[in-house]
């Protein structure tokens, strides 16, 4: 089987995009992970796929999978990648679209410059709707690894993040912590594991072990739950800069400790790469 595809990344954070709208084609795990094999196949983080809509009202629907075939429910950069994939494809002449994903409605802004700005929704805080492991829903949760103990703050952006906040990001343990935080008992579904370093009150670096992904050069989710962690904590004042190892993302969030329903805002780049067609081996189901 042979398929059309695009090659997009938002600050390194790199994607496959499926147009399902004009083939007919949704991968399975199998074929998922062949597709972001960085030696067999094309190579990426994610495998992002666009569908017409269900919802009255709404433009496109979005499906996410990761590297190793697990479909997830959202991607913050993905997103931003997404509303300029429908628009260069001619999917749609609007420069702000309607979103369905599997956690709810997004909605992703082509702005005049290039840039791309998503209301992410509002954050989530009960542990049931993470979910996590937890009787109480406090801002810092302990966490216990191997028998060292963590500070986390625990959040879903409609995918779960568990964010502590280190001194150096550089020097951060990401490579041996992030695989056990991702796969600790606590969190049934898994999680993205952020490492925080706070710059000053406006500014943060950040680094995140992604589901399902390993480590990545930029997660906006996981920057918009390390800056709702962060003003939630009050070590941080909106709008946050983001450094991420692929780049910046600016992120914009109203809410407070104790008014949690704002959206957040994330802006960033979207960038398109090539676009080609690959040909499925057989044997993939």
């Amino acid at each position: 089987m042979k398929i059309r595809f695009t090659k997009m990344h938002g600050l390194g954070n790199d994607f496959v995009v499926l147009d399902a709208i004009n083939q007919n084609f949704v991968p399975t795990s199998a074929q998922a992970r062949f597709l972001a094999d960085r030696h067999f196949g094309i190579g990426c983080d994610q495998i992002l796929v666009v569908e017409r809509a269900d919802t009255p009202g709404v433009d496109f629907r979005y499906r996410i999978f990761n590297a190793d075939g697990g479909e997830v429910e959202q991607c913050g950069n993905g997103a931003r990648c997404f509303v300029r994939f429908v628009h260069e494809q001619g999917l749609t002449d609007k420069r702000e679209i309607r979103v369905e994903t599997k956690c709810g409605l997004i909605t992703p802004r082509l702005e005049a410059d290039g840039q791309v700005t998503v209301d992410m929704g509002a954050p989530r805080f009960l542990p049931a709707e993470i979910p996590f492991d937890s009787p109480t829903d406090t801002v810092v949760q302990p966490l216990d690894v191997n028998g060292e103990r963590l500070d986390i703050s625990v959040v879903s952006m409609g995918n779960p993040h568990a964010v502590q906040v280190v001194a150096d990001v550089d020097a951060a343990p990401v490579a041996r912590l992030g695989p056990l935080i991702e796969s600790h008992p606590r969190f049934p579904r898994r999680v993205n594991a952020g490492f925080m370093q706070i710059v000053d009150r406006h500014s943060i670096r950040l680094r995140v072990y992604e589901r399902g992904a390993g480590e990545t050069l930029a997660c906006g989710t996981g920057a918009c739950a390390a800056v709702v962690a962060g003003i939630r904590r009050g070590l941080l004042d909106s709008p946050v800069r983001v450094t991420t190892r692929g780049g910046d993302l600016s992120i914009a969030w109203g809410g407070t400790a104790g008014n949690a329903s704002s959206p957040v805002m994330m802006t960033g780049p979207a960038t398109t790469v090539f676009s080609a067609e690959i040909e499925l081996p057989n044997n993939l189901t």
